[in-house]
């Protein structure tokens, strides 16, 4: 009886996870990819639709060949909250089981945000959406995505140093502000995940991502298709590594680690900006013709090269995937800096990679999140609905 019960909660695990990864997906698609029978997965999808997290759709009759076969979606009012705490802002979003970003919203700050603060914002734009984005829909969690060390095992963060956080207990503080229940991890391990899943890494076994954003470089890591976060879930911090930097005119920072000289602040300061957002970011670097800006984003542009080149000797990727400001670095001219990088790795190393920005643009630490925050609902679809 156990192992009939476990059987039927691993297939209806696997419905789900191919419904919201490839979603809408026929029946028959989705006998073919479980080697299950037609009966078995009729009862299985009907199983999901009476949990509320699928729906059946009629096929696209233009797309008819032979007897068609009903579509299988992600119920849209399944959702989940993402937030992604930073030195500048709290971004938060609404992201639906079927892959859709509904909401979202970049909250402004003056000064750091301390921990409270942020489950505290985080519970007042869950209460306000509850009569808009939220009417009727059903909340699985929270994820939040945390530029800093996070402890794999329980969600501790160990230290947020641009937000001054240290051995922070975030999940505690908005599950109680919010009570839902709440998922945090690293930002950059986030991101690596939704650009694996859906972005410009889908399909590819061996990534290394960098992600730029308001607090520094952070990373992540895929290995033979799995997630590394190292022995307590701190790898991938390639920010804190120090660069080698071939010219004494390209030094910012004595001493400095990767982040300190390849950094957001650095172009805002040359562009004469303040707090801005990715895209706005993206627009300021893509339009900048002024000689201290050009030079500024070549500068960097070396530097990056020579940090992006020692992670592809040591880990040997397919792709390199670059998030936030780092993308917008490579943006016009992906393939001198993929040219750049080869040049300083062992010359097999440097054959086969690519280096691509991640598919996602703004989105991807929030998409991170919210698939954080599905985890258990994708494993137990039975018991996470019932608790």
């Amino acid at each position: 009886m156990n192992e009939s019960v476990g059987s039927r909660q691993a297939n209806l695990s696997r419905i789900l996870r191919l419904v919201h990864l490839d979603g809408p997906i026929s029946r028959a698609t989705l006998t073919s990819a479980t080697g299950l029978n037609r009966s078995t997965i009729a009862d299985l999808v009907g199983d999901l639709a009476a949990l509320g997290l699928v729906e059946e759709r009629a096929p696209d009759p233009s797309r008819r060949v032979g007897r068609p076969s009903p579509l299988v979606t992600a119920h849209p009012q399944v959702v989940a909250i993402a937030a992604n705490p930073e030195v500048d802002a709290l971004t938060l979003a609404v992201v639906g089981l079927d892959r859709s970003v509904r909401r979202r919203e970049r909250i402004e700050m003056s000064s750091l945000l301390t921990p409270e603060r942020t489950a505290e914002l985080i519970g007042e734009r869950i209460a306000a959406w509850r009569s808009d984005e939220l009417a009727g829909a059903t909340v699985i969690g929270i994820g939040v995505a945390v530029p800093g060390l996070v402890r794999a095992s329980d969600g501790l963060v160990r230290n947020a140093p641009h937000l001054t956080w240290r051995d922070t207990a975030l999940r505690e503080l908005v599950e109680a502000a919010t009570g839902l229940p709440t998922t945090v991890g690293n930002d950059a391990a986030l991101g690596v995940l939704a650009e694996h899943l859906f972005g410009a890494a889908r399909g590819v076994d061996d990534v290394v991502y960098l992600n730029g954003g308001a607090s520094g470089i952070g990373g992540g890591l895929i290995v033979q298709g799995m997630p590394v976060g190292g022995a307590s879930g701190y790898s991938g911090e390639f920010g804190q590594n120090r660069p080698g930097i071939a010219s004494v005119a390209d030094r910012r920072a004595e001493d400095g680690v990767l982040e300190d000289e390849v950094s957001r602040a650095r172009l805002l300061e040359a562009l004469g900006q303040g707090s801005v957002d990715e895209p706005e970011l993206a627009r300021l670097l893509a339009a900048a013709d002024a000689p201290e800006v050009l030079d500024e984003i070549a500068r960097q542009r070396r530097i990056l090269s020579t940090a992006l080149a020692n992670a592809v000797n040591v880990l040997n990727p397919a792709v390199v995937v670059l998030g936030g400001f780092l993308a917008m670095l490579a943006a016009n001219d992906t393939d001198g800096l993929t040219a750049a990088v080869a040049a300083q790795t062992m010359h097999a190393n440097g054959e086969d990679f690519t280096i691509r920005a991640a598919a996602l643009a703004e989105d991807r630490l929030l998409i991170g999140a919210a698939e954080a925050a599905f985890s258990e609902l994708l494993h137990d679809p039975a018991g996470a609905t019932a608790s």
